[in-house]
């Protein structure tokens, strides 16, 4: 059976981007399931507006990382809205065992960091495609960074006695 054109335009867009659309709405939702259901919802978006990236792959990738993001911040205001109880986080890191702590205590930081975290260091965008996603100037998301980092060693030293 011969796919079409649009299940095959899913497919590449989940082999090539969707690790990284999970990992990100894991990073705001701290649950596998409603970031799945995040991921599911970005390529909704996707295909219903088609936009034209020129076959430009960062724009691309840009674009559903931003969607992801704006998609996963609306679903953390509704279960504040409506007072949904926050599962636990169970969510398996890809990375070193050796780094996992680190992991674990950036998901102790307010969501503005984490999400400026995990877009900066494991998914390796600069400031200002940062900014750009997440909606905020380059400034703020420099302050954001720099705060965030304040706040990760302060948990690492209390939580591990790390200096």
């Amino acid at each position: 059976m011969a796919l079409s054109q649009r299940e095959l335009h899913v497919r590449r867009i989940l082999d090539l981007y969707g690790d990284s659309l999970f990992r990100l709405a894991c990073s705001y939702l701290r649950n596998e399931a409603d970031a799945q259901e995040v991921v599911q919802d970005t390529i909704i978006q996707l295909l219903r507006y088609e936009p034209d990236f020129n076959g430009d792959a960062a724009k691309e990738k840009g674009w559903l990382m931003k969607t992801a993001a704006n998609l996963s911040r609306n679903r953390l205001r509704f279960q504040k809205a409506h007072a949904a109880e926050e599962l636990p986080d169970n969510t398996e890191s890809t990375q070193d065992a050796d780094l996992k702590f680190v992991w674990e205590a950036t998901g102790n930081l307010p969501e503005r960091y984490r999400e400026v975290i995990h877009l900066f260091y494991q998914e390796g965008y600069s400031v200002k495609e940062i900014a750009e996603i997440v909606g905020r100037r380059e400034g703020t998301v420099r302050s954001d960074l720099f705060r965030a980092r304040e706040k990760l060693k302060e948990i690492l030293k209390d939580s591990y006695d790390f200096e």
